[in-house]
């Protein structure tokens, strides 16, 4: 699992627009401030993204109403609310009229700008009392790392992934390739590709839209370490790694010619990889239920091809309470949580998209097991988190992250060079922390 977030000025300005759009989105949002119902049912306002391709809004909806089955008192009232950017943008502009919702699925990532909004409630209460440290340790460490700071939990991991290699077993095949080998370094990548490539179709797609800064993280822990300190306040983009990092995404249109040159489009990558117009693409495993059944041919998944070490930032949303909700709210707000990340729900969730089971427990779960057995290539995820880091995320991420995506993006089109474009950025991301560094 990010395009760049408006400016908090333009959220404002837009508040009314976007809280009055839409009747159900305006009672949703007012019965957050409104407590219990007239039939005494407490009712949660939850708002939640869609970033990958398949029928989630369903999945997500009837989890909901199966929650409400089973706990009469409370009512669930789920809001599709668009991708992730137009998720925080609503959550935002609700925080800022003072009817935030009892509940959403954000960004992990959007964890700083939260707390920078005062926006958000620490967890560790309600952590304390339903399970401690028991429940929180089950989830992956490299989930959690997005999810704490300062000592403390401001988010619970839910729809989570990393970045995987999907290729194409047939295509393999064709050209005389181990269709159970897939390329393991960046010159095997290269190579690999070179061998792949033919009319119509390229050896190798990486989304360069949307989130741009994702993909080039991924390259960058390949070739070294993470792109910001863990505080949030000091990011590290003009390195001789990341530039060399940079260079060698570019090199694989503009030098090898194995890659379309220009923007690669996010959701355009996986149709590429589904209609045989590219034998590879980097993508997000929660692509993977999706490109499962879509695909007519056989297909693999495996690690992202490393260069120094193996490495991937973690991606995808996890589950925010906000502040200025009542304390009957927040009770079953949090019931709600619990109930969507129970183990057999993970274990569920990640069956029906493809998104990795958050919790190491789900793995036991006799429908997880089955499906690993029958289907191996939904462990590959889980499996490269040992090599798995936090993604992007700092104080004044939208407009951290923009700076990153436009540098990105200049660099890929060929209007800069990776070397001065990335030393510009660091100068300017620099500046926009330089207020969380006094």
């Amino acid at each position: 699992m990010r395009k760049v977030v408006k400016s908090l000025f333009a959220v404002v300005m837009s508040m009314s627009l976007i809280i009055g759009c839409s009747s159900g989105n305006s009672s949703s949002t007012n019965n957050a401030a409104q407590g219990a119902n007239s039939s005494g049912k407490t009712e949660l306002s939850f708002y939640y993204p869609v970033a990958v391709g398949g029928p989630l809004t369903k999945i997500v909806d009837g989890m909901a109403e199966e929650f409400n089955k089973e706990n009469p008192d409370i009512t669930v009232k789920p809001v599709y609310t668009g991708s992730y950017q137009d998720t925080t943008t609503k959550v935002q502009a609700a925080v800022q009229g003072k009817t935030p919702p009892d509940v959403a699925v954000m960004l992990s990532t959007e964890l700083h700008t939260m707390m920078d909004m005062d926006a958000i409630l620490p967890l560790d209460d309600f952590i304390a009392k339903d399970g401690g440290s028991e429940y929180v340790n089950d989830f992956f460490p490299g989930f959690l790392a997005n999810s704490q700071v300062g000592g403390k939990t401001y988010s619970i991991p839910f729809q989570r992934s990393t970045i995987v290699l999907y290729y194409n077993k047939d295509a393999f095949k064709e050209v005389g390739l181990d269709p159970e080998k897939p390329p393991t370094s960046w010159d095997e990548l290269v190579s690999y590709a070179a061998k792949l490539k033919k009319d119509g179709r390229y050896g190798i797609e990486i989304p360069s839209s949307s989130f741009t800064y994702w993909m080039f993280q991924a390259l960058a822990l390949q070739n070294g370490k993470n792109l910001m300190s863990e505080d949030g306040k000091k990011v590290f983009l003009d390195t001789p790694e990341n530039v060399e990092a940079l260079q060698f995404w570019v090199d694989l249109s503009k030098k090898h010619q194995v890659m379309p040159e220009g923007v690669n489009e996010w959701a355009t990558v996986p149709s590429d990889f589904l209609e045989g117009k590219t034998a590879m693409m980097f993508h997000t495993t929660g692509n993977l239920t999706n490109v499962k059944k879509s695909a007519k041919f056989d297909f693999g998944v495996a690690f992202l091809p490393a260069k120094r070490n193996y490495g991937s930032p973690t991606g995808g949303g996890n589950f925010y309470m906000f502040k200025g909700t009542d304390e009957k709210k927040q009770e079953a707000a949090w019931k709600f949580i619990r109930f969507m990340t129970e183990p057999k729900r993970a274990a569920q969730w990640s069956v029906d998209t493809g998104y990795v089971a958050t919790r190491k427990s789900a793995y036991e779960e006799e429908t997880m097991k089955q499906y690993v057995k029958d289907f191996p290539a939904a462990a590959v995820a889980r499996d490269q988190l040992e090599y798995g880091h936090a993604e992007l995320s700092t104080h004044n991420n939208g407009k951290v992250t923009k700076l990153l995506n436009d540098t990105l993006q200049s660099v890929i089109t060929g209007q800069s060079e990776p070397a001065e474009a990335l030393k510009k950025a660091q100068e300017e991301a620099d500046k926009m922390l330089a207020p969380f560094n006094k």
